[in-house]
């Protein structure tokens, strides 16, 4: 619609702009000493929803970080969707791996950089816009709400209860979220399903004490040196996860299924040279959009223990420790992986040391229908801003809630994501390319526009 793009092409450096001043809040909501930044963060994203026109908006507070509803509704009879994003952010580090500050956005060669650019300020910003763009306008097809939470990137520990305590007001016909990736400018794409999450903790204790790597090597269990052969353990030689049980449920693609994955462009030479690796790694037999899209995996996150600090320290560490994560696929249940983690990592303990294991967060794997309304909503508006169908793909990460909207609200999810693989993540120089940001903007209304007209 010109008048959309108009608007848009009016107010787009403000809206780079206020984007930046966002991103700017350091809302890393893994660590307490940004408890303030997180709260700071909320009271703008509530602001930023009210100045794009909605009627209300609110800061609900939680057992950890705030969560903001807001809402316009213009017609009840009307369709309603029910936007989700999140405010927080990943820590920054390495900062030494920054070309620029983590928290002071830049711009260079389009693409701006700043934690939080990607996932998922930038692209839940884009919805707040989009609003703009549509109240302004006077052109708002359906009743919107908004979830923007703090705390998905530890878990959404307290949106379960927000959901439960909200859910006579949280009615709507469907989630829109964007928190997700597409192939390219050129090969636009809609996530289909997400994978799900086990996230561990394991420490391996030897001796009580630290001890003399001299007057104790050889005659005592090392803790790091056990861990580190216990967790080379859980591949075999063809990258096949070894915990007992762990593909019980796991569904094998057709023929049909993997064709049609594979489809999807791809070039693996590109691939590893943006990575800067000389070979591929994974479980042998499958392809690489199979491995990170509809396969399961196991990845050491981290692992520390005994002395790392400057100069030398000749210890043999009393303990040792490592975080682990698990990707999981449809019929996998975060819960029943942790436990059957658990179970083998005991096992393969030897006698010499002893081991716990601590659940963090998980969340479910999901497949989202391709065949509803909102789906092909969300199609068309993509086909019409970029001039061509967007091809069905499945995301490798994982958003624990969207399985959870379902199971407390009954509401299936659209993942309509607008940032790139290679946005850097959860990595040093995150980045959004502005171009994808502006395309967001323009994107979403059509998604509401033919939401409505479909739902007749």
């Amino acid at each position: 619609m010109q008048a959309w793009q108009d608007y848009q092409n009016e107010h787009k450096e403000r809206f780079l702009n206020e984007l930046k001043d966002l991103l700017r809040i350091p809302s890393v909501s893994a660590n307490s000493n940004h408890n303030g930044d997180t709260a700071r963060c909320a009271e703008a994203v509530k602001d930023a929803l009210l100045a794009a026109g909605c009627d209300s908006a609110e800061i609900c507070e939680t057992a950890g970080h705030p969560i903001v509803f807001a809402q316009k509704i213009i017609d009840p009879s009307l369709p309603t969707v029910l936007t989700y994003g999140h405010y927080d952010v990943q820590p920054p580090d390495p900062l030494e791996l920054w070309t620029s500050g983590p928290f002071e956005p830049v711009v260079v060669d389009g693409k701006i950089y700043a934690r939080g650019a990607c996932d998922d300020k930038g692209q839940m910003f884009m919805h707040v816009k989009a609003l703009e763009i549509m109240t302004k306008t006077n052109t708002q097809a359906c009743n919107l709400k908004f979830i923007i939470e703090g705390e998905e990137e530890v878990g959404s520990t307290n949106l379960g209860k927000f959901l439960e305590d909200y859910k006579d007001r949280l009615q709507a016909d469907i989630v829109l979220v964007s928190d997700t990736s597409m192939i390219s400018m050129e090969h636009p794409s809609i996530e289909t399903g997400l994978r799900g999450l086990a996230y561990m903790e394991v420490e391996v204790t030897g001796p009580n004490r630290d001890l003399h790597s001299g007057v104790y090597g050889g005659a005592v269990g090392n803790p790091i040196t056990t861990l580190s052969k216990m967790i080379a353990s859980l591949h075999d030689e063809n990258n096949h996860i070894t915990v007992e049980g762990f593909y019980d449920d796991v569904d094998d693609l057709t023929v049909a299924e993997r064709t049609a994955l594979n489809s999807a462009p791809f070039d693996i030479e590109e691939y590893k040279t943006e990575l800067g690796v000389k070979a591929d790694w994974g479980e042998k037999g499958y392809t690489a959009l199979e491995r990170t899209g509809v396969r399961p995996t196991l990845e050491l996150n981290g692992i520390w223990g005994g002395y790392i600090g400057e100069g030398a320290k000749t210890v043999l560490p009393s303990k040792a420790f490592a975080k682990i994560s698990m990707r999981l696929v449809p019929h996998q249940n975060s819960h029943q992986i942790a436990e059957l983690f658990t179970k083998h990592f005991h096992k393969i303990a030897p006698d010499y040391v002893t081991v716990k294991v601590t659940e963090h967060h998980g969340g479910e794997p999901v497949v989202t229908p391709t065949n509803s309304i909102a789906y092909k909503a969300a199609e068309k508006a993509i086909a019409t801003t970029f001039g061509k169908d967007p091809i069905p793909t499945r995301g490798g990460g994982s958003i624990p809630i969207i399985a959870l909207f379902e199971k407390t609200l009954g509401l299936k999810t659209v993942l309509m994501g607008f940032g790139l693989d290679n946005d850097n993540i959860h990595s040093p120089n995150e980045k959004f390319d502005v171009a994808n940001f502006y395309k967001g903007i323009e994107t979403i209304p059509y998604f509401h526009q033919y939401f409505a007209e479909m739902s007749k």
